[in-house]
C-alpha cells in the first residue's frame, strides 16, 4: 500500500487520491447544479420583472463572459502563485450570487447575481481540475472524467429541481440553494488543507519532470488552434442537442413535451456515461485515439440522424452523445500534457472555452432554426463531425508520457 504522497522513481506521483477526487466530484456536481439554476429560472424571471428577450439575453452574457473569459485569467495567475484555498473563495461567490438571485427586486440586482455566479465558476473550474490532476497518480484521464461527471450530473439535476421545488414556491426559495454551496464550502476547506501539504508537492514534482520533452512553441501553438478547432466542433454540435432536442422532436414527430424530456434525459445521461468511458479510456490507449474515435467516428450517426425515424432517433441520439461526450476529459488532459506547468491556464482555457462556445451555439443555431427550420439545423450540424479530420495534426506527445505497468 503506498501512501497518498508517494512517488515513484521517476518523480510521478504513485497513487490515485479517490477521496480526493470524489470529493471533487461532489463538489463539481454541486457547482454546476446551483449554476443550472439561472436558465432554468428565466421562464419566472420574464414573468416577474416583464423582461424582453434582449434582457434575458443580457443576463445569458453576464453570467458568460464572467463565467468563460475569467478562467483562463485566473488559471494563469495561480499557476504563477498557487492558492490552496481558492475553491471555497469561489464557492463564495457563488453562494452570494444565489442569495442575491432570491432576493432580487432589480433588472441591475438580476445582472449583479449572475456576475457573482460567473465568477464563482471561473475560479471552481480550472483550480478544482488543477486539483484533480494531482490527486490523479497515474490515472490523469480517469481523474478527469472522473471529475467531468459530477459536473454533468449537476447540469441535469438542477433544472429538474427547478421545476419540483422553484416553479411552485417562486424565485426567493432559491435561497434554499445556498445549502448547497455552504456544504461543498465545508468539504473544499479539507481538500484544499491536502493540496496545501501533498497536491502542491506532487504538482510541481510532476511539472518538473514534463518539463523535459516539451515541443517547440510553434507547434505546441498549432496543436492547441487544432484542439479549438475540435472543439468547436463538439460542442456546437452538443449545443444543438441540449438545446433544441426537445423542439425537434415535438416539431417533427408530435411528441408531447414530456416526452421529448424523457429523449432529452437520456440523451443526456448517455453523454455522462460517454465522458467517463472516454477518460478512462485514454488512460488506457491514449488521448489521441480516443478524440480520434469520438468526433470523427460520430459522424456517420450525425449524418442518418435527420432522416431517422422516432425510435431511431432516440438510439442515435444516445449513440452520439456517448461517443462525441468522450472527447472533453481527452482534449482537457492532453492540452494539459501539452503545455507542462501551466494546468490551471489550460483547464482553464478549455472550460472557458467549453462555456462560450456553448453559449455562442445556441445563439447562432437559435437564429438559423429562426430563418429556416429546426430541421435544417439537424441537416447543417450533422457536417460538423468531419472537422475531426483535422485530429491527424496533433503531434504524437504521449509515448513521452506513457509509463511501465504499475507493479503490485
Amino acid at each position: 500500500m503506498h501512501s497518498a504522497g508517494e512517488f515513484d522513481r521517476r518523480g510521478l506521483p504513485e497513487t490515485t487520491a479517490l477521496q480526493i477526487l470524489a470529493a471533487l466530484a461532489l463538489c463539481h456536481f454541486l457547482n454546476d447544479l446551483m449554476q443550472s439554476l439561472l436558465p432554468a429560472l428565466y421562464p419566472l424571471l420574464q414573468q416577474g420583472f416583464a423582461l424582453n428577450f434582449s434582457q434575458i439575453g443580457l443576463i445569458t452574457l453576464t453570467y458568460q463572459v464572467t463565467a468563460s473569459l475569467l478562467q483562463p485569467a485566473i488559471g494563469f495567475y495561480t499557476d504563477r502563485r498557487p492558492k490552496p484555498y481558492a475553491l471555497p473563495f469561489g464557492m463564495a461567490f457563488t453562494l452570494a450570487g444565489l442569495l442575491l438571485l432570491a432576493s432580487a427586486a432589480t433588472f441591475e440586482t438580476l445582472l449583479l447575481a449572475p456576475a457573482l455566479a460567473g465568477i464563482g465558476s471561473a475560479i471552481f473550474h480550472p483550480e478544482a481540475s488543477r486539483f484533480a490532476r494531482s490527486a490523479a497518480g497515474r490515472r490523469h484521464g480517469f481523474a478527469q472524467a472522473f471529475f467531468q461527471l459530477g459536473g454533468s450530473a449537476g447540469s441535469a439535476v438542477g433544472p429538474l429541481l427547478v421545476a419540483l421545488f422553484v416553479v411552485p414556491r417562486g424565485t426567493a426559495s432559491v435561497a434554499w440553494f445556498s445549502v448547497a454551496a455552504l456544504a461543498a464550502i465545508a468539504i473544499l476547506v479539507p481538500v484544499s488543507v491536502w493540496y496545501r501539504r501533498i497536491g502542491a508537492t506532487r504538482a510541481r514534482s510532476e511539472a518538473s519532470r514534463a518539463t523535459a520533452v516539451t515541443l517547440p512553441r510553434r507547434r505546441v501553438a498549432a496543436a492547441l488552434a487544432v484542439l479549438i478547432v475540435l472543439m468547436f466542433s463538439k460542442f456546437f454540435y452538443l449545443t444543438s442537442l441540449t438545446n433544441y432536442y426537445t423542439f425537434y422532436l415535438m416539431d417533427r414527430f408530435g411528441v408531447s413535451v414530456t416526452n421529448a424530456q424523457l429523449h432529452l434525459f437520456a440523451f443526456l445521461g448517455a453523454a455522462a456515461a460517454g465522458m467517463f468511458f472516454g477518460g478512462h479510456l485514454g488512460d488506457r490507449i491514449g488521448r489521441k485515439y480516443v478524440i480520434w474515435g469520438s468526433i470523427l467516428g460520430v459522424l456517420p450517426f450525425t449524418l442518418a440522424l435527420p432522416y431517422a425515424s422516432l425510435a431511431w432517433t432516440g438510439v442515435l441520439t444516445a449513440l452520439i452523445g456517448f461517443i462525441l461526450a468522450s472527447a472533453f476529459p481527452a482534449i482537457v488532459v492532453y492540452a494539459q500534457e501539452l503545455v507542462p506547468g501551466k494546468i490551471g491556464m489550460i483547464s482553464g482555457l478549455f472550460f472557458g472555452l467549453a462555456f462560450g462556445m456553448s453559449g455562442v451555439g445556441a445563439g447562432l443555431l437559435g437564429l438559423l432554426a429562426d430563418h429556416t427550420s429546426i430541421g435544417f439545423v439537424y441537416r447543417v450540424c450533422a457536417f460538423l463531425p468531419a472537422l475531426g479530420l483535422v485530429t491527424a495534426l496533433l503531434p504524437d506527445i504521449e509515448p513521452h508520457r506513457r509509463l511501465t505497468p504499475r507493479k503490485a
